[in-house]
């Protein structure tokens, strides 16, 4: 997906505000999906990061039911899109909409051609054999997955754009901002391809990747400090005013 084909997705010329929730319960989901709603965030990504897939599916069944215009994306803990691709396709069959798959590992090798990705090309295979119709945001050289060399992020930004619909990269952490240089090399490797970056964003640092970033994937950067799990409103707002008014420089320069 191109650059202003994801804009135009979300009405927005600004950086696309998408915030994590880390799903414990449903009411605590519920929760902060409506905080999210009230700040003006486009949409959010539900991850079960402390409970396994079959106790968040539920969670997710009924906050699509609750939410049934609402922008859900979802991240499946440590599995690839070739599991989750066939969980997102059953659940559209039962009219359980996701608009979003995270994944953070798209299983990308830099030292293959672009045309020769053995792994993404199987997971493409599942996602098109699931009839699931989301976007797919895939992590390149993301946290806690395999160690990429910086000599190589453009050759592998550049690859996956070819594989997914947003390419995704991060830090070396949760709540780690990358060095500017390396979201500098994958805006070069991506060329016009849609570009999120997915740990470290704060309020305070967003001016400095605003410029590159077409997506910020964000959670501690908004949560209650020393809280994993919940939204400070008062900091979604920050966010929030920051990346309309960056919207609005933006739209001048179109």
């Amino acid at each position: 997906m191109n650059r202003l084909e994801f804009h135009r997705l979300f009405k927005s010329p600004g950086p696309i505000v998408l915030p994590v929730v880390h799903v414990l319960d449903h009411a605590q989901a519920e929760r902060n999906v409506r905080i999210a709603m009230h700040e003006g965030a486009p949409g959010v990504l539900l991850i079960n990061h402390d409970i396994t897939v079959e106790a968040f599916l539920p969670v997710v069944r009924a906050l699509r039911r609750q939410f049934p215009a609402y922008w859900i994306g979802v991240n499946f803990l440590a599995v690839t899109g070739k599991d989750a691709f066939p969980i997102l396709g059953n659940l559209q069959r039962e009219g359980i909409r996701v608009d979003a798959y995270w994944a953070d590992d798209a299983r990308i090798d830099e030292t293959s051609d672009a045309e020769d990705q053995k792994e993404a090309a199987i997971i493409a295979d599942v996602r098109r054999k699931s009839a699931w119709d989301g976007l797919y945001f895939g992590g390149t050289c993301f946290k806690k997955q395999r160690e990429v060399a910086p000599e190589h992020y453009e050759i592998s930004a550049r690859i996956a754009a070819s594989w997914m619909d947003v390419v995704t990269t991060s830090g070396i952490a949760t709540g780690h901002a990358p060095e500017l240089s390396k979201v500098e090399t994958f805006r070069r490797g991506t060329g016009e391809a849609a570009l999120a970056l997915a740990s470290g964003l704060t309020q305070e640092n967003a001016h400095l990747f605003a410029p590159m970033i077409d997506c910020f994937i964000i959670g501690t950067g908004i949560n209650h400090t020393g809280d994993f799990h919940n939204f400070d409103p008062a900091k979604l707002a920050r966010l929030m005013t920051f990346v309309r008014r960056r919207g609005e420089v933006a739209a001048t320069e179109i």
